[in-house]
């Protein structure tokens, strides 16, 4: 799939794609795939987004971990529970009674509007997609966009702190706003589900492996381009 795409082809003509193409190409040469988002099926890459909200991903896993075992991660599982029974389960995300409310609104509306299908929830239009998932209680920008990119296949790119952090010391031209970081991606990226998957988890990954908030500028492989260094 990578080699469906050259960085430096002349076909695509806007500096600002080039740039961002060379920096993927940079940062997926050095890490490798990061096959994001972490989940066996898609219900539990939205279990997943919904839970990571404000906690560690390691907290998330142990979560989820609960409902595995209690074999309610599913749809039809959660609609099942109450809401007391759901955060006794979710417990170690943090947060656990008002993500336990998420995620039974959540669920509430996929039996109640797309009758308990995910298929038929993502089956329309991107941008209408998105309206009615950041009208739920609980499903901001940041959650919809992961939920829809990773679990849907929607082509729309990611914003969270680590993107944030990373575009601010490598001097990427927009502000750090959600939305027009968001337009930044989708207006110079090539509208390829790869890349947009790819290179979000890229930046995470080197967020938190170099570009950290006290970062390890010495061990950075890009300090060369980075502005905070001045190198």
């Amino acid at each position: 799939m990578i080699n469906r795409w050259n960085p430096f082809c002349p076909s695509m003509p806007k500096r600002e794609t080039q740039r961002l193409l060379r920096l993927f190409k940079v940062l997926l040469d050095h890490y490798g795939p990061q096959h994001w988002w972490p989940g066996d099926t898609d219900w539990e890459v939205m279990v997943g987004a919904i839970l990571t909200q404000n906690t560690a991903w390691t907290n998330v896993e142990k979560a989820i971990g609960n409902l595995k075992v209690k074999d309610v991660l599913s749809i039809e599982g959660i609609h099942r529970l109450s809401v007391e029974e759901l955060a006794s389960l979710v417990r170690p995300s943090g947060y656990y009674n008002q993500k336990a409310k998420r995620l039974k609104d959540f669920t509430e509306h996929i039996m109640r509007s797309h009758n308990g299908s995910l298929e038929h929830l993502f089956d329309q239009e991107t941008n209408a997609l998105r309206e009615e998932l950041l009208a739920l209680n609980g499903i901001g920008p940041e959650t919809a966009d992961a939920m829809m990119l990773y679990a849907g296949d929607h082509l729309t790119f990611v914003i969270d702190a680590y993107t944030l952090r990373f575009a601010r010391r490598y001097n990427l031209p927009f502000e750090p706003e959600y939305e027009t970081a968001r337009n930044y991606f989708q207006e110079y990226l090539p509208k390829d589900l790869y890349i947009y998957q790819e290179l979000h988890a890229l930046f995470d990954e080197h967020a938190k492996t170099s570009c950290r908030p006290r970062p390890l500028c010495e061990a950075c492989f890009l300090r060369r381009s980075c502005k905070r260094t001045g190198l």
